[in-house]
């Protein structure tokens, strides 16, 4: 059975965002309420932002392991449930904080989860610690690299890869190896970290499928340069001879900025990973489809050309575009997993190749109701517009919620928008979310701010903004059983629910969408 076999609805909200005592949401007591109230709202998606370790900045589309689990969501109490750490370990550190504090949380896990690792090794039963054992064999492949290169990354004092000493830089494995052994405890330390957060991440994902509800991931295109996988896999960058981007990532002006957006992450080399048949990438999207049932794929366009701007330039306004393998990788990645339940984040200067290469792998692409009323009656955004292959949002995390967007309008613009939608100034968001489920797209995404009627404080990033953003959490309390049940309602008449999701219908205009 395809995730697009018939019409669904969901919520987009990042673990970061969940309420929770230790600095940063996580995924115990919180991530099972949401599930809950997912539920009683009828609805049978969770999206999620790329759930990585994240470096400076804390964006969650800037990871230094695009495999790893991102040790801020470990659920602290969920260790203390387990044995590896004591309520007395925890409670100096439980309070509570009004946004996201990166900084406490890390200083938090810092201190708790090695005491926690020391504790398994030293207490844990037989059977744990075969489980551990069976997870480090199984997930060699990257997690032996991931813990050196993080346990360097905090030996070196967080400088980039690329300005260690030669020896490590350049991977020679004499020195590799008497650095594994010199930090072969924070090794340790660092693989119990990644076996928790995985264990923790299947009870999740279990507790979701009990409740019918799928977990909807997110898969950035590019690697950050200051991560595992350059560093381990260098021939596949566009990389110089010390380590250095040649070329970097980032869009040429758009909606979102004047001058584009610079986003620094080095270029593939593609030649090297069709030589490779993409190996690196099918165990990619392999493992990410191991963590949720469908997957979007973050700047989508890039698989079809990508903006490739001068590594010294100081701005994106310098770039020009480089054709990428599109077809090849999405046929290998078919190959290596079979359907591709994926969404193509196809924002941005979106040109003819990105559209047919999205069409001819039939997946869904997705349309963005705030872009809706700024051009004429053509524009692809208009909810009369929409085709069945679509995602539809009111916004998404890069966007202002629904309320700070209509306060950030002029005069002209407002009069516009309230005579397409011919309501009031006053349900101007509320007809948002009802012209996104009752949209022919095949599933409905909703952020949660927008449900709960925010305004800008609750917008979650502001791109090309370099600080600030991903910090904004859920109001504990707020999600009320009256929400679940006004949202269970407009979503049972659009079709969305369990009860009344009705298959996705299948028409000549639309007879390219059905599963891969």
């Amino acid at each position: 059975m395809s995730v697009f076999d018939r019409r669904r609805s969901g919520l987009l909200l990042h673990l970061s965002s969940l309420p929770a005592p230790y600095g940063i949401g996580d995924m115990g007591r919180s991530a099972l309420a949401f599930l809950d109230f997912l539920r009683e709202a009828g609805q049978s998606i969770w999206q999620i932002l790329p759930i990585h370790p994240t470096g400076y900045g804390n964006s969650p589309y800037s990871a230094c392991s695009t495999f790893a689990g991102n040790p801020l969501f470990i659920d602290i109490d969920g260790l203390v449930a387990d044995g590896d750490l004591l309520d007395e370990d925890v409670a100096p550190w439980r309070r509570d904080v009004a946004a996201t504090d990166y900084d406490y949380a890390r200083r938090c896990r810092r201190e708790l989860l090695p005491l926690a690792a020391r504790r398994f090794q030293n207490r844990a039963n037989w059977s744990r610690q075969a489980e551990l054992e069976n997870f480090c064999a199984e997930q060699a492949g990257w997690l032996d690299d991931y813990v050196l290169f993080q346990a360097l990354r905090e030996t070196f004092g967080y400088r980039s890869w690329d300005r260690w000493p030669t020896g490590l830089r350049d991977r020679e494995q004499q020195t590799l190896e008497l650095w594994r052994a010199r930090l072969a405890t924070r090794i340790a330390e660092l693989k119990y970290e990644q076996f928790v957060f995985f264990r923790q991440w299947q009870r999740l994902r279990s507790a979701a499928a009990e409740k019918n509800i799928l977990l909807f991931g997110d898969l950035p295109i590019y690697i950050a340069h200051d991560s595992a996988d350059t560093w381990c896999h260098r021939d596949l960058f566009r990389l110089d001879g010390q380590g250095r981007p040649e070329v970097v990532a980032g869009v040429p002006p758009d909606y979102f900025s004047a001058t584009g957006q610079l986003w620094g992450n080095p270029l593939y080399c593609w030649q090297r990973h069709l030589e490779q048949d993409f190996g690196w990438w099918r165990t990619r999207v392999r493992q990410t489809l191991g963590l949720f049932d469908l997957v979007r794929v973050d700047h989508f366009r890039a698989l079809a050309a990508c903006w490739a701007i001068p590594a010294d330039a100081p701005d994106a306004r310098g770039g020009h575009w480089e054709d990428s393998p599109g077809d090849a990788l999405l046929a290998a990645l078919q190959n290596e997993c079979g359907e591709l339940p994926l969404v193509a984040e196809d924002l941005g200067v979106i040109t003819d190749d990105v559209v047919e290469l999205r069409r001819r792998w039939r997946l869904p692409g997705m349309r963005i109701l705030q872009f809706a009323f700024d051009s004429g009656p053509d524009n692809p955004y208009l909810p009369e517009n929409h085709t069945v292959d679509s995602v539809i949002y009111t916004g998404t995390h890069d966007n202002d919620t629904c309320l700070g967007w209509w306060q950030g309008l002029d005069a002209g613009q407002r009069q516009k928008v309230l005579g397409h939608l011919k309501v009031s100034e006053s349900e101007v968001c509320r007809e948002l979310i009802s012209q996104a489920l009752t949209s022919v797209g095949i599933i409905s995404i909703l952020p949660v701010q927008d449900l709960l009627g925010l305004g800008s404080e609750a917008r979650m990033n502001r791109p090309g903004r370099p600080g600030g953003n991903w910090t904004w959490r859920l109001p504990d309390g707020c999600l009320t059983g009256k929400l679940a049940r006004e949202l269970h309602e407009m979503t049972s008449a659009c079709g969305r629910t369990a009860a009344t999701q009705s298959p996705c219908p299948v028409t000549k205009e639309h007879d390219k969408f059905a599963p891969v």
